[in-house]
């Protein structure tokens, strides 16, 4: 397969949850795929690896370490990308972090490393290898939960949810995708702002999971099939919007 019929696409927290499952939707799509996994564990990233490479997939599979809250790994990353590939077709900012209140600083401080400032400084990194791209597109995983609409509504059905620093970031992580299309729209860079869902991820610890599906979360392969729909070009008629699963638009 020549490169230049290739679509690069790199993914972080590619080694769980929803990151996993959307690798694996991504590369099992089209043989064009080429997903480039961005984990922080690499032991972990490549038993991740070897599983899904295991399933047969149509297109195939690569690994980089990459801590979005670590800036030489964040350099590192995309330079051996940069060498190996030459571009980023997609970039799936994933990667997240929640904590429960009562708030602390360190709390808050981690919060935002991760969920607002390392997609920017990881987006800003990877701008030179998306505009080699004929299609570039960024994907920010966000939350409905961020949606300042929805949180003044008591009508809301998850207005009752305290999660407020949480909530705070992925309310900057749409700012961004705003940002992010104003910025990178001189080069035709498609952004999106995806909610995924509540589904049964280990975002809020492992031992809350049964929790989740008893409080009737969905399986994250729901939310893969939606960041799938995007990369494919599905929402176009969406983009610089906050688009949910099943065709869904959500109010800012």
């Amino acid at each position: 397969m020549m490169a230049s019929e290739t679509r690069f696409i790199l993914i972080t927290g590619a080694s769980n949850g929803i990151g996993k499952d959307s690798t694996h939707a991504l590369v099992s799509a089209s043989p064009n795929n080429h997903v480039i996994m961005g984990v922080r564990n690499m032991d972990k990233g490549q038993a991740v690896l070897k599983e899904l490479q295991a399933r047969n997939p149509q297109g195939t599979l690569s690994l980089v370490h990459l801590d979005v809250t670590n800036d030489d790994t964040i350099s590192a990353a995309v330079k051996t990308i940069d060498s190996d590939f030459g571009r980023i077709d997609v970039l799936v900012n994933n990667a997240g972090v929640h904590f429960g209140l009562p708030a602390s600083r360190e709390n808050l401080r981690a919060t935002f490393e991760t969920n607002v400032f390392g997609p920017m400084l990881l987006t800003q990194s990877c701008e030179s290898l998306l505009r080699k791209s004929k299609d570039p597109r960024v994907i920010n995983v966000s939350s409905i939960l961020g949606s300042i609409n929805r949180r003044t509504d008591p009508s809301w059905l998850y207005y009752q949810v305290p999660a407020d620093q949480y909530q705070m970031s992925k309310a900057a992580l749409n700012m961004l995708s705003a940002c992010q299309n104003f910025h990178y729209k001189d080069f035709g860079c498609k952004v999106w702002s995806f909610c995924p869902g509540f589904v049964v991820t280990d975002l809020t610890g492992a031992e809350d999971r049964q929790n989740r599906i008893n409080r009737g979360a969905e399986s994250s392969e729901t939310s893969a099939r939606g960041i799938l729909e995007i990369v494919e070009g599905k929402r176009d008629g969406e983009v610089n919007q906050f688009v949910e699963r099943y065709g869904k638009v959500s109010p800012w």
